[in-house]
């Protein structure tokens, strides 16, 4: 984990073209691009959706996940789980959607209903999943309009997104002098040249060739604008304010 975080921070920096005493914290932010523990616990939630919110009839994993599982449709895999616990010590015990997963683990559970489990936070009560291409099986497993389906659907994958943005400062919090919030998508001036762009990181991130962002090597340095001199060469007053 420590060598992938060294490749990650690199990645970062690269996609950014920010110094190297540039905080990881502001790196993580600048990219758009989440530590990689977080990463670690949301791409399994993400790639549960698409499990739990398929028709029973489309596929055959939804079709084993335990008998507890909230679907809209009936359809159950047969002998679904005689194949799947092989190799499995005699303990096993499927884990009940409605009932919060054993912390520590006390026993063996199918990797399905573990991956499944992972989207329970983000249910809010829910009685029912929504179902995806619910369209394709026929005769069509519930009255609900396929509009409503793909709504509800797209508002769990938010709240997956929303929980990592939320996590996201409590991992990695950047220093106080910054105040740009955690994103996921990148901002439009990402799309310039890589030149250009990075600029505006190292000027967002407070380490670039402004007089006011000083580093380590020079803290006692001026910070008076070297064209006007009326205030600290900041961000703001680079772009926005300087009358030279």
């Amino acid at each position: 984990m420590v060598r992938l975080n060294i490749f990650w921070h690199k990645v970062e920096r690269w996609t950014t073209n920010c110094f190297s005493a540039t905080p990881t914290g502001i790196l993580a932010v600048e990219s758009c691009l989440p530590p990689v523990a977080l990463l670690i616990s949301q791409r399994p939630r993400l790639a549960a959706l698409p499990t739990v919110c398929s028709p029973r009839e489309l596929n055959t994993a939804t079709a084993r996940l335990h008998t507890s599982f909230p679907s809209l449709s009936g359809h159950r895999a047969h002998d679904s789980s005689r194949a799947l616990t092989r190799g499995l010590s005699t303990v096993y015990l499927p884990l009940h959607w409605k009932a919060p997963r054993p912390v520590p683990p006390l026993r063996n559970h199918l990797p399905i209903d573990a991956v499944a489990h992972k989207t329970f936070p983000f249910t809010h009560g829910r009685s029912r999943m929504p179902m995806i291409n619910s369209h394709l099986v026929s005769p069509a497993p519930s009255t609900l309009p396929r509009s409503l389906m793909d709504n509800t659907y797209s508002a769990l994958k938010t709240r997956v997104r929303e929980a990592l943005l939320a996590e996201w400062p409590e991992l990695l919090l950047p220093p106080e002098y910054y105040h740009h919030l955690p994103a996921v998508n990148p901002p439009p001036f990402m799309g310039l040249g890589k030149f250009i762009a990075g600029r505006i990181h190292q000027m967002r991130a407070g380490k670039s060739y402004l007089a006011a962002h000083t580093t380590w090597r020079s803290p006692d340095a001026d910070t008076s604008c070297p064209r006007c001199g009326l205030e600290p060469e900041r961000f703001e007053h680079a772009i926005l304010t300087c009358p030279s």
